[in-house]
């Protein structure tokens, strides 16, 4: 079990298949995202390993936070998430993870927190029919109708469906393919919808009920460091306007 990616909802659009048919897709973005801190069964009773993505302002990070980051010896993060991971998956603290951590063609599950859209009546909410246009009914044509019994129970049961509050809540989906993965631009292209806004932070692991592709790296999707320049072997170059030192023993000048 490896961990997953922390990304932001940029919008949907499509893309086209080899076969020209024209895939809807969300676009995902993964900006700057690290390891912050690893969890181990010796000192937390767990395997885990926390990420952090984006960049966030220091004055908009409290005291304690600042002090977490500054001992990863990585900038302040906008978002922190911890995955539950096995003990060969535990990644370094400071590596960058990148969306090429899942490959094209793989199943995955997204989290995300659905959109809020305020106090909402039950037909809206929970699609109810409503109660009959005629036949005596007057006034509550869009009602949930009846919420409990009488005498026995006497209360309406926890739960039951009624108005309220519709949205913003976490949800998951599942079995949703990758399309394309882009590292140079930090943007994942998976189809069909996504819960949550645009801006909205997305959870994306490998899907719980499907194998994980051979193809995948394990433990993760790492930003390879760049190559540092090789060290230069000549002898340094001469100032201008001097002619460079000839090798061997000084030749002697003429005799006067």
């Amino acid at each position: 079990m490896r961990c997953g990616l922390v990304a932001q909802k940029v919008g949907m659009t499509r893309v086209f298949n080899d076969a020209g048919e024209h895939v809807p897709v969300t676009v995902l973005k993964v900006d700057n995202l690290q390891v912050v801190a690893v969890r181990t069964d010796e000192k937390d009773k767990y395997t885990a390993v926390q990420l952090g993505y984006g960049k966030a302002k220091v004055k908009n990070v409290s005291q304690p936070m600042r002090g977490h980051f500054a001992k990863a010896k990585v900038e302040p993060k906008k978002k922190l998430v911890e995955f539950r991971v096995a003990k060969d998956a535990v990644l370094e603290v400071g590596a960058e993870l990148v969306p090429s951590h899942f490959v094209a063609g793989q199943f995955v599950d997204v989290v995300g927190t659905s959109i809020g859209r305020g106090f909402t009546g039950s037909m809206v909410r929970w699609n109810f029919h409503g109660l009959e246009a005629s036949h005596g009914v007057s006034v509550s044509h869009r009602s949930h109708g009846s919420t409990g019994n009488r005498q026995d129970p006497g209360r309406t049961f926890p739960g039951k469906k009624m108005a309220g509050h519709y949205g913003h809540e976490r949800v998951t989906t599942q079995n949703l393919k990758v399309v394309a993965a882009d590292d140079e631009k930090g943007l994942l292209l998976v189809s069909g919808a996504v819960p949550g806004p645009r801006g909205g932070y997305i959870i994306v692991k490998d899907a719980s009920k499907r194998s994980r592709p051979k193809d995948a790296p394990y433990p993760a999707g790492v930003r390879k460091a760049a190559e540092p320049a090789a060290a230069a072997t000549d002898a340094p170059a001469a100032p201008a306007g001097e002619a460079p030192a000839a090798e061997g023993p000084a030749a002697s000048g003429p005799a006067a």
